[in-house]
Parts: structure tokens; sequence; C-alpha cells
């Protein structure tokens, strides 16, 4: 029996070290060559690494969370050794097996065996005892001792004059045991603390929104914005779009933000803090917040100021689907040049996003809600009518972007958003 020591391998882009996400394998596992062993994370991208031999694993080399140099010890694997090999597996996996006695004495004894046949009467059947009860001594109806059980009450302790404890019984039972505190129905599904190592794409998520607060002093602007004749043109596509995406507010945004930045390049741009460097971007690289069982991603959409509104709709689905299956390329998920972020549904009144550092902006917007507002009536007076309005979030970063900027900026939004035919011409 000899150790391979499997080592790990430089996973390019001049990563130093990674992550270790989480094991497929335990100590005294037999594997298979190219069998998965761990996930690795790096900034750039999560990468599963395989084993390159075949034999049973004698050591790992952390824990979820732990960081690992390349070149470092990873994994190592007990080779040369066909049947021994496999003779140890079968020992480790016997191990793990309770003895009966054991795991019968683990069980509790829900009755007692039934008593045998009498033996003057061999007709007679075996009578099984069945442990009595208080629940069954008590004669209520199931929604009455549902309620019970959402309040804590023992029925035993209700009084009835009718024998059947009704809603009433329960009633004059808490009115005098008030002081007691019966706690409110559904409390009793508390669940139990726990403790998450953070860990992975949390952990990186946690140390980038640190680091973007910790160095990024944040200013948020929120417009209005009324989205009426928008969500008319928008419906107006969607009914003859035919095999291609549905159209949400998405692909609109990102071309009317990429028609105002060529006047505001001051937030399509990149801050080096350390080099005391800003870089404005001429093409638009739109990172898409994206959410997934994972945590947050953002991957971005390439050149979006060149591409038309089916175009980023299906850019939009595509690295949306990516993100969430774990099938994102690394160059996938990083250098874009400023953000969208958006709930969806879930939008809210108005949001103060935090930056996706480096970029010095993101935009945020919000849910459409239907409100009445005071419209011109065409002869000088106004009239009351239901429009759509939602509100867009922008957060900058106040030490390259100014106030007067940022306001310039949604103002000229608000403007195509709100004369959608603007955004074809």
């Amino acid at each position: 029996m000899a150790d391979y020591i499997f080592k790990l391998p430089d996973i390019g882009e001049g990563i130093a070290e990674a992550e270790i996400v989480s094991w497929h394998v335990a100590v005294g596992d037999v594997v298979t060559e190219d069998e998965p062993l761990v996930d690795m994370m790096t900034d750039k991208a999560t990468v599963e690494i395989e084993s390159p031999v075949s034999g049973k694993i004698a050591r790992l080399a952390g824990d979820p969370g732990d960081q690992i140099a390349i070149g470092a010890e990873l994994v190592v694997i007990e080779i040369d050794g066909g049947s021994a090999s496999i003779a140890t597996e079968t020992r480790s996996v016997a191990a793990n097996i309770e003895p009966v006695s054991e795991i019968a004495e683990s069980v509790p004894a829900e009755a007692e065996p039934a008593p045998a046949p009498d033996a003057d009467n061999p007709e007679s059947e075996p009578v099984a005892e069945t442990p009595v009860t208080i629940r069954d001594q008590v004669l209520a109806s199931p929604a009455v001792r549902a309620r019970a059980k959402g309040l804590g009450i023992d029925l035993s302790r209700v009084k009835t004059a009718e024998g059947r404890i009704r809603h009433g019984d329960l009633d004059a039972f808490l009115l005098h045991n008030s002081a007691q505190g019966y706690r409110p129905a559904g409390s009793s599904a508390r669940r139990e603390d726990e403790q998450i190592k953070v860990i992975g794409l949390r952990r990186r998520i946690a140390d980038n929104m640190v680091a973007s607060k910790r160095n990024i002093p944040h200013f948020t602007y929120v417009e209005e914005v009324d989205v009426t004749a928008l969500e008319v043109m928008r419906g107006q596509l969607n009914v003859n779009r035919g095999d291609r995406p549905k159209l949400t507010i998405l692909p609109f945004l990102i071309t009317a933000v990429c028609d105002v930045l060529p006047v505001f390049p001051m937030l399509n741009a990149r801050f080096d803090d350390e080099a005391g460097v800003v870089t404005r971007y001429g093409s638009v690289q739109m990172g898409i917040a994206t959410q997934t069982n994972a945590g947050l991603m953002v991957p971005v959409i390439r050149n979006a100021q060149d591409q038309n509104l089916w175009q980023l709709a299906n850019e939009v689905v595509r690295l949306a689907e990516a993100a969430r299956t774990g099938k994102a390329k690394s160059d996938e998920l990083s250098g874009s040049t400023l953000t969208i972020t958006s709930l969806g549904a879930l939008g809210g009144i108005s949001t103060t996003p935090v930056i996706n550092r480096p970029d010095v902006a993101i935009i945020g917007p919000n849910k459409i809600v239907e409100r009445p507002m005071f419209m011109p009536d065409g002869m000088g007076g106004e009239r009351i009518e239901k429009r759509k309005l939602m509100n867009i979030s922008i957060s900058c970063d106040h030490r390259v972007v100014d106030g007067w900027d940022a306001a310039s900026f949604m103002q000229a939004l608000k403007h195509r958003l709100e004369m959608p035919v603007s955004l074809f011409g």
C-alpha cells in the first residue's frame, strides 16, 4: 500500500489559494479515477477537482471554509492494493452497522405484546392491551383539540359542564388562567437554534459587501417614473414576440441607461482606489445582480449598448439561468462597469442598493404600482387618471460621482422611460 499525495493544482489566472466549499468524499471512501473530490472556490468561480487516481481516501487537507494554497497537499490517497483496499472498505462499512440489540434498545416500546390465548378457552382471541391516556378520556372535537394544542393547554385541566369540551370552555379557561401566559396559536412550531458557517460564495459576498461599505461613501437618489406608456408598449411587443423570450422591464431599462450614459460617463466607470485612478468606459458591460441558491451573483452582459431589446432579453435569461445552475463561466461573472439589481415583484417602494465594487454606481428598479394622478386634460385643466408608477434608485460612489450628476442622469433616464418611443430613435 502506497500513499499518493495529491496537491492542489494551479487553477489558473494567477490564483494563489482557493477555499474549500464542500467535500464529495470522506476519509475511508474508495474513489475511482476522475471521480469528483472537492469543490474549490477562487475569486473568479467554483471549480470541481477530480481524483487523479483510484484508491482509498486516507487524509483530507481541511474543512469547508479553509483556504488551501496552490501546490499544497489537498488529499492523500492509498493506492496499489486493490484487494486489500476492497477489504478495508468492507470493514469500514461494517463498522458503521449498529448491533441489532443496540438498535432495539434505542426504539421506544409503543405497546406491550398481546397476552397469550386463554388455555381453558382455545377459541378466545388475544386481546391487546391499549394504554389509556388522559387524551382518550377527554371528549372534544378535532378543532377544539387543535386550538388547545396551539395554545399549549392540557385538555384534562379544562372543566366542562356538558361532558364534551367546547370552544367556550377554552375561552373560560383562558380567562381564568391568563396570568399563566399561555402562548398564541402557532408558536408551538418554533424552530431550534442553529449555527451556519459562512463559507464559499456566501463568505465571498460578505467580504465584498463589507469592503464596499467600508471603502465607498455611498449616497442614494430615488426618482419616480411614470411607466404607463412603457407598459403598453411592452405588452404589445410581447403579444407578437413569437418564440422569443418574454420582455420584462429590464431590457427597456438597460436600453435607456445605455442611451443616456454617453452624456454621463462618470457613472459607467470603475475606481481603483489603491492606484487612485478612475477609468471611464466607452462600452457598457452591464452587470445583472442575480439571486441563486448559493447567494447573489452578478453575470455581465457584454457590450450592452450594441444589443436590441430582444437580444438583451435573451442575454438576461441565459446569464440568469447559467448563474442559478452553476454553469456561468468565470469571465461571465466579472468585469462589469455598471450594475442593475432588481427584486422584480418584490422590489418594494424604494431600495438603497450597495455598489458592486469596483463599479461606482448601481441602479435598482422597484416594483410597479398603480396610483391615481392628476393629468392634463388637454383643455388647460386636469383630470384624475390611473397610472403605473415605478421608483428607480441609484447608489453612487460620492468620491467620484457628484449628487448633481446622479440627479441629472436620473432625470434623463426618466424622460426616456416615460417616452418609450425615444428608445427607438
